[in-house]
């Protein structure tokens, strides 16, 4: 199984998209909903929660699994790839978001002012810095934490007025910098693309990242055969949750575009 992991259930906009790029791949989706959001927690308990998780997953079936986490991306990956991984799981992949989406950047003609809204960990982390850099030293990267986004969004607020107004009190400051794209740095964020492009006019390119994660994943897969050949090949996907109310499971469904069981674990 391809396993997906995320603090709440924001990262099933990752999940979407790889359903429709890779259908034949059998999912499941984990999000820490109990101890959301990840975003104001320190860096060892962002690394303990990330563990946690995904050695669930590996415990499940899941021979790879995608933190699509942008927090747990910036604080957590590269230690549990380095130090951890090859120690318990040496024949296990664990791959994040925010790499894909640097790449990306670094594909697009002519790019000088990259914007990055994100939450406040992430920003602190400057991981979407740091690989923009490695890419191309030229760029120019202004960040912004919108720490109120992902509450608002759990909480099926994105079609608020008082969301719409946050959001531009966000952006303003992005816009005044003369950006010419925009990372959209959490999974929560792509549920508000509509309005976020509709405040950066037609000048910004708003980056569609969970599509640009979910083709990563597939080149990475075409790349790795002794991966792929390892991956179960059917539909029968599960979506596993630590905390469980009415609206999660309203939203996730409202998100997919399809009716889910939403099952209750304990990664304790």
């Amino acid at each position: 199984m391809i396993g997906v992991f995320d603090s709440g259930i924001g990262g099933l906009t990752v999940v979407k998209q790889i359903l429709k790029e890779l259908p034949e791949y059998r999912l499941m989706y984990l999000g820490d909903t109990a101890r959301m959001p990840y975003g104001n927690r320190s860096q060892d308990l962002i690394y303990r929660f990330t563990r946690q998780a995904v050695e669930y997953l590996f415990q499940a079936g899941c021979k790879l699994v995608i933190i699509a986490c942008n927090t747990a991306s910036a604080e957590a990956l590269r230690k549990i790839q380095q130090e951890w991984l090859p120690k318990n799981y040496p024949d296990h992949r664990v791959l994040g978001v925010i790499r894909p989406i640097a790449q990306e950047v670094g594909k697009l003609p002519g790019l000088s002012r990259v914007g990055i809204i994100a939450t406040s960990s992430t920003v602190k982390s400057g991981a979407y810095d740091r690989e923009l850099k490695q890419i191309n030293p030229e760029i120019k990267v202004f960040s912004q934490a919108a720490p109120l986004l992902v509450p608002l969004i759990e909480e099926g607020w994105q079609n608020r007025p008082e969301t719409a107004k946050i959001l531009r009190g966000y952006l303003r400051g992005l816009k005044n910098r003369k950006i010419q794209t925009l990372i959209l740095g959490c999974t929560h964020y792509p549920i508000l693309s509509k309005r976020i492009k509709n405040i950066c006019g037609k000048k910004i390119i708003v980056l569609d990242t969970p599509k640009i994660v979910a083709l990563s994943l597939k080149d990475y897969l075409s790349r790795h055969p002794e991966i792929e050949t390892k991956l179960a090949k059917d539909d029968c996907h599960r979506f596993l949750v630590t905390d469980l109310t009415s609206q999660f499971k309203t939203n996730a469904e409202n998100w997919l575009g399809q009716k889910i069981n939403l099952e209750k674990i304990d990664l304790n």
